[in-house]
């Protein structure tokens, strides 16, 4: 159970057990009672945002309302390795809201530098701070020694992506940082 009740986003991680546990951010964040991890599917939230890097629909402004409301931000922690078998498993055992996020670079020692690669820290701190919570965001990734960095990394696309009216604009100034 996330104890931390001072950020107003519930942060919840469906945990796959597909890697490294000892290494794993989301079960580092829920030893830091920092969110709730849930390794059975049936107790996790009903309502929210399910971070999914294959839905297809960028995560915009239109979607901050969901999480404002109370309802969760829900990652799912699995390998890149076996991400369409993951996803396709839990999509059928929840009605959450799926959104990916627009272009950024992984800053996790894995993956550093690799677009759209990021671990599941890195993807909840991005939600978070394209909905204005920024200190959540950072307090979350200040976990680890390189989190910070996700944000020196990505500073400029994560602050137009924030400002946009959009996820039309999301996706169009992605392009411009990534071509």
């Amino acid at each position: 159970m996330c104890l931390d009740k001072k950020w107003k986003v519930p942060i919840h991680a469906v945990y796959l057990a597909q890697d490294d546990r000892k290494k794993n951010t989301a079960v580092r964040l829920s030893k830091k009672f920092k969110l709730t991890l849930h390794e059975n599917l049936r107790k996790i939230p009903r309502k929210g945002i399910l971070l999914d890097p294959l839905c297809g629909k960028v995560f915009g402004p239109e979607d901050h309302h969901i999480l404002r409301s109370g309802s969760s931000l829900v990652a799912l922690d699995c390998s890149w390795k076996r991400i369409e078998e993951s996803v396709e498993n839990i999509s059928k055992k929840t009605r959450l809201t799926s959104r990916t996020l627009p272009l950024l670079l992984a800053a996790n020692p894995v993956n550093w530098g690799k677009p759209t690669k990021l671990s599941t820290v890195e993807a909840i701190s991005a939600t978070l701070y394209l909905m204005g919570e920024v200190e959540h965001a950072k307090n979350l990734l200040s976990s680890f020694n390189w989190g910070l960095e996700f944000i020196k990394l990505n500073k400029e696309p994560l602050d137009d992506y924030s400002n946009a009216k959009s996820s039309e604009e999301i996706i169009k100034l992605q392009f411009e940082y990534f071509d």
